[in-house]
């Protein structure tokens, strides 16, 4: 029996969070998934008027807390409303998910890291929140940026796509290390529509890291790839990843440009019209911490299509081929 996906999704009935709400169908997540929303009102939640008791002198309560009170139970109901309206439109998407929902106020940011370190889902989606523009790209609002940064798990920041009625096309940012590895296992694991593709795309500068050993991730050897005419050896090396993706019926080629992996990644996912990105969180020329790589964090922050940052330790999404 496949494993019930559990996915995280943030909603706030922006834009952005509709983008997000469309993208779901062009992210792989099979029939078998237990989808939690969640719309968060940002403010405080003044503390309850109580009531009088009979026989008791009446309680004064100033009008500026009765006016933030009622405020407050608005937004809230507000949030509600928006919450139970995605859910509406998602079951009617996807009739065989699981799908429930939940309003809160307080700063939303935190409250999604919050629920996910209790609830621990398998994917975070949320829309990309960008309000500014540079360089031509969507920068990456606060709250979408804070729980990219500080999520245990595996984040989707969904983006608007205008393929909608064409296979999937995933670009995956490969390394050889093991976030990357896991990047690849998500792909692989997903349950894709007919004719999808996937991009293996290798960024090389003048060297290639690989992890010979497994069980030692922090061992790192390099290999010289500074010149197209050493490029042959890395096909080689990243051919046993392609031919993983075929077995998963994925059209899969392996890509390899010279320069700034993040820039490059970029580059290709506009060129070759990706509609989704992976990558992992970090590299192998990240550290072990819990925050994102200088790559992964370009990449979210700058794409114009969705990207999925993949954490190693969070189990992968997917339900896998039947």
């Amino acid at each position: 029996m496949n494993k019930k996906v559990k996915i995280l999704l943030a909603y706030d009935g922006s834009e952005y969070a509709d983008d997000a709400v469309r993208d779901l169908k062009r992210a792989g997540l099979g029939s078998e998934v237990e989808l939690l929303i969640m719309t968060i009102a940002d403010l405080f939640l003044p503390p309850p008027i109580e009531e009088e008791v009979e026989d008791a002198s009446p309680k004064y309560v100033p009008e500026v807390v009765k006016h933030a009170q009622a405020g407050a139970k608005h937004k809230l109901e507000e949030a509600q409303c928006l919450a139970k309206r995605a859910s509406e439109e998602i079951l009617s998407m996807f009739p065989d998910w699981q799908i429930t929902w939940e309003a809160k106020a307080g700063s939303p940011a935190w409250e999604l890291i919050w629920k996910a370190d209790r609830w621990k889902p398998d994917l975070i989606v949320m829309g990309a929140r960008g309000l500014s523009v540079f360089g031509g790209r969507l920068i990456l609002g606060s709250i979408s940026q804070r729980v990219l940064y500080e999520a245990r798990g595996s984040v989707r920041i969904a983006r608007a796509s205008y393929r909608t009625d064409k296979p999937v096309r995933i670009l995956i940012g490969v390394d050889l290390s093991s976030d990357s590895q896991a990047a690849v296992d998500a792909v692989c694991n997903r349950q894709w529509p007919d004719g999808s593709e996937v991009g293996l795309l290798a960024v090389v500068d003048s060297v290639l890291g690989m992890i010979c050993d497994p069980t030692e991730p922090s061992a790192v050897k390099w290999i010289e790839v500074a010149d197209e005419k050493d490029w042959y050896n890395v096909r080689v090396i990243f051919e046993p990843t392609a031919q993983r993706l075929r077995s998963a019926g994925l059209h899969t080629e392996i890509l390899i440009r010279h320069g700034h992996p993040a820039d490059q990644i970029l580059q290709e996912a506009d060129t070759w019209g990706a509609d989704c990105i992976f990558v992992g969180a970090k590299g192998t020329r990240g550290i072990d911490r819990l925050l994102l790589g200088s790559v992964s964090s370009a990449v979210s922050s700058r794409a114009h299509c969705s990207v999925e940052v993949v954490r190693k330790d969070s189990e992968q999404t997917g339900t896998g081929k039947r």
